[in-house]
């Protein structure tokens, strides 16, 4: 079949293999080049378990440890698979295209599709964390948990009650300009508070109560390694987007997570909350203010050339905090804030580029909007993420949306 966009409210219905396979192998690519050989050794990922591994920061994280540390990688996710007649998900296709890459390089890789909210999947994990330490030939320790969940539901294992998430402003309503993507036209998104009912389900979903199950289940599994590190992904961004963020019900979740992070680093090894810069995801295009934000964000930071992708902040990441020479061997020396966090979206922070951000987003017109922001570069990372508008793939070609 002939596969092109869906696109639908701005939320993108489909994928396309081939371009998925693409963007997979150009970060397999760029981790060789930019963090393979700098550190492997003693003190590096040796194996590593990836809680939400198929897109974005947890497929970036999955392929830098990989191929940039060669280690041996578990990888959860829920993906939708494709069929004779219908594409599946960018997750399904980005682990095939993972999986296959790995083994041509020698790399042990083990991917499990399920609920990672489960206690079932935390068991399958820990079997696996055994079998490709078997496969590997080394100890069946995982020493590097990345937690990336982007679920927008989650079923509590202990009560079985299914919790659902929502992008809602607290206290107050919200109304601001922003960009539809597809259309590079102004519009003004609005969203009324959110109940104390919905911030608590959001923080069930979206919050660090499972990142800490997950260690739990892993040290009474034996499969955690003495001194460990775990990080989870979180966002803060510039105040103007606060109110719709940072403090709404998704800021909410996040602040839990910081607060597990404590409590994980009181039971465990070094837990960190890394706070990472602003990227297109398959969410952001419908989350108020954002696309106009991001649009004028990544203006900025490619004319200043600091732009950055998710592979590209996880090998900084990696690189520059987790596993600098001195954070090898005493995971103390991890740099971060004053809040005990990692702060790759540092660039992204920056008093020019905020500055220069925000002065842009106050006197964009529609006329100007093109000069002064890159509603393309916002559409283009949108429409990759599922697989299209990815250079060197043939659109017009026919393609088995099941084979890969």
């Amino acid at each position: 079949m002939i596969i092109k966009p869906m696109v639908r409210n701005n939320i993108c219905l489909n994928s396309h293999p081939a371009g998925c396979a693409a963007v997979v192998m150009r970060q397999i690519k760029y981790v060789k080049n930019h963090l393979a050989g700098k550190g492997a050794g003693e003190g590096s990922p040796a194996l590593v378990l990836v809680v939400g591994c198929s897109t974005g920061y947890g497929l970036a994280s999955r392929i830098a440890a990989a191929f940039g540390y060669g280690a041996a990688t578990v990888g959860i996710s829920l993906e939708k698979p494709a069929s004779e007649t219908k594409p599946g998900t960018p997750g399904f296709y980005n682990n095939l295209a993972f999986d296959r890459e790995a083994r041509k390089a020698g790399l042990v890789s083990i991917t499990l599709d399920g609920d990672a909210f489960s206690d079932a999947m935390k068991t399958q994990a820990a079997e696996a964390i055994r079998k490709a330490a078997a496969e590997a030939g080394i100890k069946p320790k995982a020493d590097l948990v990345i937690y990336s969940l982007a679920s927008p539901v989650r079923t509590d294992p202990k009560t079985g009650i299914m919790h659902r998430s929502v992008i809602k402003p607290i206290g107050k309503s919200y109304s601001g300009k922003t960009v539809d993507m597809m259309s590079g036209k102004f519009v003004t998104a609005a969203a009324e508070p959110a109940t104390d009912e919905e911030i608590a389900n959001t923080v069930k979903v979206m919050g660090g109560e499972d990142w800490e199950l997950w260690m739990d289940a892993l040290a009474k599994e034996g499969v955690l390694a003495p001194g460990a590190r775990t990080v989870a992904y979180t966002y803060i961004g510039p105040e103007l987007s606060w109110a719709i963020y940072k403090n709404g019900t998704i800021g909410r979740a996040k602040e839990d997570l910081e607060r597990a992070a404590k409590e994980i680093n009181k039971k465990y090894a070094g837990a960190w909350v890394s706070v990472n810069k602003a990227v297109v995801t398959r969410a952001s295009a419908v989350i108020p203010i954002i696309p106009f934000y991001i649009s004028c964000l990544f203006k900025v930071m490619k004319e200043k050339g600091i732009h950055e992708g998710c592979i590209e902040q996880i090998v900084r990441l990696y690189r520059d905090r987790l596993y600098t020479a001195e954070a090898r061997m005493d995971p103390r020396k991890t740099a971060v804030d004053h809040e005990g966090r990692i702060r790759i979206d540092d660039w992204e922070m920056r008093e020019d580029v905020q500055k220069e951000t925000s002065t842009r987003m106050e006197s964009a017109t529609q006329e100007t909007l093109d000069s002064l922001a890159d509603v393309p570069g916002f559409r283009h990372d949108f429409l990759e993420a599922h697989g299209f508008d990815v250079d060197g793939v043939d659109y017009a070609a026919d393609v088995d949306p099941s084979v890969l």
